[in-house]
């Protein structure tokens, strides 16, 4: 203890130990001593030295510490001084101790310092396990351990986010451990939480998802509503800033986002008292923040489908009303009424339920005001901030952007028949604008008008009806006409440049406002001349956008005027400018460095006045139109001719391809009145085939009453009353029968000429076909394909009347058989009426009722010996068939047993071949065995000997026998 006395600061004799000294005994005490007690001191004074001595303590002790972190978990003294060691360590903070006059010292303390904590938390991180456990060291519910780990993870994802962040995102439970922060009862816990959450979720798409499926959205929610919405402090901030984290260029979690009903509960941020004096600081970067995140929700980037659920959400939960009342509030302050601006400018971009709401809107004036109205004054009026008057320009362009009848709502209070002179419209304003002294409102002013006309013909069409009255006694004269006057006036730049972008949105494909513009002698030659002229480089691009107006007057021509067709045009830029120099000029507007900053995004974005010289929408309609006129410029006469010979072929061919259309239609609409026919006859016909039975079981009743009556003995002309009985009982009319007949015969006769008159459509339309096909042989490929198809068609309607025609021919059998048995009927009713009347002829009726019964019992016992023939040959069939099976079988069997004995022969064989070839080996080693025994003198017996030995053995035996 007196030696920690001693590092603490006490007094004592003889020369003090260096800094390295120090931190090197007190890291030998933390790594060697066996009390608690002891290390827990050591700890503590690496702690007290960290700041001072940071290079040695990192350098000497981080390793002792991280083993401190391992080992001692079960004492939370010491743990909480070894993270508040490593924090001290890796934390980029500096004590203020310099004079603050020195700035580049404390500059170069402060790099210091930052090449210090990079470095020592590359040597952390370096082990993946020492994050794993710093991780783990959030679960300690402690005070003094959990708040220094939170410390020092934010530290870490400061200096190496990245890293970190990848090595988080594969720990188990490491986003949750951290998303249980913000549920601590304990403030300081739970704010630096969200500090660290902030440092966790950036530029980590990945992450940002697991932590909005943690429920972070309900717990910031939450923390933002106990703090008080807009009117909280810090806090409130922090949970904004992670919810921008968290759903900033991330679809997936904006998708979640208002899936949860989540954009509801934001409505009561933007609650404001009536008196709006006095507004905090923070409330102010509050209520920015929330502001911010809604145009996050519906910003233009995000995926068109994603962008419309949000602003229908966002209408519903009346979000956007809200958003409009502090918008038309009295008493806001002006960067908050900017941003608010921009925002409802958002909610309404593209959204037409939206758009008409924000119509409606009117502002607490007397007399009412439309809203629209009271920004437009705030756009054309020169005293208002820059900021503010552009967030105005944006609103009205989101207003009118794919909103034609907010279009049509503009151009109308322009229009003659609608100028109220009591009130101040939208179109005054953006006429006083146009034409004011301030250049900036012109060219807003332009803007405004030109979105007014984008992409919409008739409004378009509809301002050429303007007429605006310059001085006293002088005739009034067209909007057009007066842009051009000021044109040819030569004011700014930026006027100039906002009136040729609305010349030429109002120009392009609308044939009408081009003979209006080139009606006026002076224009041309005024284009012409600005074209022509060398002028310094702010007048280059006044230039490019006269080629562009020119190129429009020459592409969008209709020939109407003698003096200024397409080809004088073209000759006159030939003759006066130049193509390649008019092309030069026209590609400049694409070459401008303003022009790439206003096509990034929909927003103008500017931080001078100087620098609005394009629109967002232009630039993209520039793009468009470059590519055309160049086209147009750069072709000649010839082709030119060309072109409008195949415009003529394609029109004529499309006027046949339509009038074969129509021919396919009426095939159609007949094909589908023969399938009704059709259908109809089918009923039919299944009625009569009920009829049919029903009427073949009465006769067989009828026959069965007459055999039990010819049993009995009853005489005929109780016969004849019993069968009128049995058929007046089943309904038996002949009569009826008769006109059924007869109806049946006139349907075949009227399927027959339907069928004749078809026959002859079919041919009329072969005819057609045909014709079609000689004249479109030199046609394109489209009326080739509707021809084949044409063709298909007809032949699809052949198969149909042939199918109609053998329905026919079945029916016709059918009625035929149906007649033959109601002949026999008929056979038999009169032969029972004969009977009846008691003549003469009983006997011949009885012999031909006779014969009719023996022809059917005939033709039942040929049925019967049928059915026995079919039954027989079935099973004949049937045990022929299992018959095969079986042979098939025996088949594969033999097939088998054929494969495996061939392939034993062929391993006895390669058996065979084995043992030869060993043999000769055996033979040839044996040989050359003797040849060496003859070599050394022993005496060795051939084979040869040895056989006739042999035999001389078998010789001597045989004598002796």
């Amino acid at each position: 203890m007196n030696f920690l006395r001693g590092v603490m600061g006490g007094q004592s004799a003889g020369p003090q130990p260096s800094g390295a000294e120090t931190v090197q005994k007190l890291c030998d005490r933390v790594a060697s001593s066996t009390l608690l007690d002891d290390r827990r001191d050591a700890v503590r004074a690496l702690k007290a030295l960290s700041k001072k001595y940071r290079l040695e303590v990192g350098s000497q002790a981080m390793e002792h510490l991280v083993n401190v972190l391992q080992t001692d978990r079960s004492d939370s003294e010491i743990i909480g001084y070894a993270l508040d060691t490593l924090y001290n360590l890796i934390s980029n903070d500096v004590e203020e101790e310099e004079p603050a006059n020195e700035s580049e010292e404390e500059n170069a303390q402060k790099q210091s310092t930052d090449d210090l904590a990079g470095q020592f938390t590359e040597i952390y991180i370096k082990h993946q396990e020492n994050l794993s456990l710093l991780l783990s060291l959030l679960e300690e519910f402690d005070f003094h351990v959990r708040w220094p780990a939170v410390k020092l993870l934010t530290a870490l994802l400061k200096n190496q986010g990245p890293q970190v962040q990848q090595i988080i995102l594969v720990s188990p439970m490491g986003v949750s451990r951290m998303m249980d922060l913000l549920a601590d009862s304990r403030e300081v816990i739970r704010n630096d939480g969200l500090l660290l959450l902030q440092q966790l979720t950036k530029a980590s798409a990945a992450i940002q998802k697991i932590v909005a499926f943690e429920n972070a959205f309900e717990r910031l929610l939450d923390i933002i509503t106990e703090e008080g919405n807009s009117d909280g402090g810090i806090v409130v901030e922090d949970c904004l800033l992670l919810l921008l984290n968290l759903l900033k260029n991330n679809s997936s979690n904006q998708n979640f986002f208002k899936e949860g009903s989540y954009i509801q509960r934001m409505k009561p941020w933007f609650e404001v008292a009536e008196d709006n004096s006095g507004w905090s600081a923070q409330k102010v970067t509050n209520l920015h923040l929330m502001l911010q995140l809604v145009r996050v929700l519906v910003s233009p980037v995000n995926p068109p489908g994603a962008t419309s659920s949000c602003q229908k959400s966002a209408f519903q939960c009346g979000l956007l009303q809200q958003l409009c009342t502090i918008l038309m509030a009295t008493g806001v302050p002006a960067d908050i009424l900017t941003e608010t601006i921009n925002t409802v400018s958002e909610v309404i971009r593209g959204s037409q339920v939206n758009q008409d709401y924000f119509a409606s809107v009117n502002a607490p004036s007397n007399p009412p005001r439309p809203a629209i109205v009271v920004l437009l004054m705030s756009m054309v009026n020169e005293r208002q901030p820059f900021v503010l008057r552009c967030a105005v320009l944006y609103c009205f362009q989101c207003f009118l952007y794919k909103n034609q009848k907010g279009q049509a709502e503009i151009v109308a209070t322009l229009l003659p028949a609608t100028i109220d002179a009591n009130s101040i419209s939208a179109g005054q304003l953006l006429c006083g604008g146009l034409f004011s002294t301030d250049s900036l409102s012109n060219w807003c002013a332009a803007v405004a008008l030109a979105h007014a006309l984008q992409d919409n013909s008739i409004q378009k069409e509809q301002l050429l009806r303007v007429q605006l009255a310059t001085s006293l006694g002088n005739p009034p004269v067209s909007l057009l006409q007066q842009c051009t006057n000021i044109l040819s006036q030569g004011s700014k730049v930026q006027t100039r440049v906002g009136l040729l972008m609305l010349l030429s949105t109002w120009m392009t494909n609308c044939p009408i406002a081009v003979t209006h513009f080139l009606h006026n002698q002076t224009n041309v030659p005024f284009l012409t001349a600005q074209i022509s002229e060398n002028l310094g480089e702010e007048e280059q691009l006044v230039q490019g956008l006269c080629a562009l107006l020119l190129g429009i007057c020459i592409y969008y021509n209709e020939n109407s005027l003698e003096n200024y067709t397409k080809e004088k045009l073209k000759q006159l830029i030939e003759k006066r400018i130049g193509k390649e120099i008019f092309i030069e000029k026209l590609a400049y507007i694409c070459k401008h460095e303003l022009y790439s900053r206003a096509g990034q995004k929909p927003q103008p974005s500017f931080s001078s006045p100087e620098q609005m010289l394009f629109d967002h929408e232009f630039t993209k309609l520039v793009k468009e139109l470059e590519v055309l006129i160049t086209k147009a410029i750069q072709k000649s006469s010839e082709d030119e001719k060309k072109e409008e010979e195949v415009k003529k072929s394609l029109e004529q061919h499309d006027s046949i391809v339509n009038q074969y259309k129509e021919l396919i239609r009426e095939q159609d609409m007949q094909l589908n009145e023969l399938k009704k026919q059709v259908t109809a006859m089918t009923n039919q016909n299944e009625q009569s085939q009920t009829t049919i039975t029903q009427q073949a079981s009465q006769i067989q009743q009828l026959r069965d009453q007459y055999n039990l009556l010819k049993i009995q003995g009853k005489p005929l002309d109780s016969q004849h009353h019993i069968h009128n009985e049995a058929a007046q009982i089943n309904g038996i009319q002949p009569k009826a029968d008769v006109e059924e007949i007869g109806r049946l015969r006139e349907e075949i006769e009227e399927m027959k000429k339907q069928h004749e008159v078809l026959e002859g459509q079919l041919a009329e339309k072969d005819s057609v076909i045909d014709k079609l096909r000689t004249n479109q042989t030199t046609g394109s490929r489209d009326g080739e394909v509707c021809l084949d198809n044409a063709g298909e068609q007809t032949t699809e309607l052949r198969k149909e009347l042939e199918t109609l025609r053998t329905r026919v021919q079945t029916q016709a059998a059918e009625i035929g058989q149906l007649q033959a048995k109601k002949q026999e009927l008929e056979d038999l009713s009169a032969t029972k009426a004969e009977a009846a009347s008691g003549d003469n002829d009983s006997a011949s009726a009885l012999t031909r009722i006779t014969q009719l019964e023996s022809r059917l019992s005939a033709l039942e016992d040929e049925n019967q010996k049928l059915k026995g023939q079919v039954k027989v040959l079935t099973e004949d069939k049937s045990s022929l068939n299992q018959q095969l099976a079986s042979t098939n079988s025996t088949v594969a069997i033999l097939q088998t047993d054929k494969s495996k004995l061939q392939k034993e022969v062929m391993e006895s064989k390669k058996e065979q071949d084995d043992l030869l070839v060993l043999l000769a080996d055996q033979d040839q080693k044996i040989f050359g065995l003797k040849n060496k025994l003859k070599e050394l003198g022993e005496p060795v017996e051939d084979e040869d000997d040895m056989e006739s030995a042999d035999q001389d053995d078998e010789d001597d035996e045989d004598e002796l026998n």
